[in-house]
């Protein structure tokens, strides 16, 4: 129990990173970096907040990456293509958002190490 209590809880920092990214990820680099940092003070330690500010950051490029690919393939399917045309726009509009989230991925990892370190001194 006291160990518990001396370290932050590496899941809720996960979610509240999460969190956070929804609510400022539209901001190009700070929204990522305020999510990281986040996630790392409630983490609580330089590695476990890296980790935590990742795992929010890579959660966040996946939920981005599905809402992507409903979309791509309702567009589609609105415009009458047949199935496969639809699915095929609606993974390349969830790859090319994949590709672009795993760059706040990193970011959210610098500030989780940056909200850690803090967290910790």
């Amino acid at each position: 129990m006291g160990i518990c209590l001396t370290k932050g809880s590496l899941g809720l920092g996960v979610i509240a990173g999460f969190v956070v990214l929804l609510i400022v990820g539209w901001l190009p680099i700070v929204g990522a970096l305020v999510a990281g940092v986040v996630a790392g003070l409630i983490a609580r330690g330089a590695t476990r907040g890296a980790l935590a500010g990742l795992l929010a950051g890579i959660l966040g490029a996946i939920i981005l990456a599905i809402v992507l690919f409903i979309s791509g393939a309702l567009i589609g399917a609105l415009f009458g293509m047949a199935g496969l045309g639809a699915l095929l726009g609606g993974s390349l509009g969830g790859l090319i958002g994949l590709i672009l989230t795993i760059g706040n991925a990193v970011v959210c990892l610098i500030g989780g190490l940056i909200g850690g370190a803090l967290r910790r001194a």
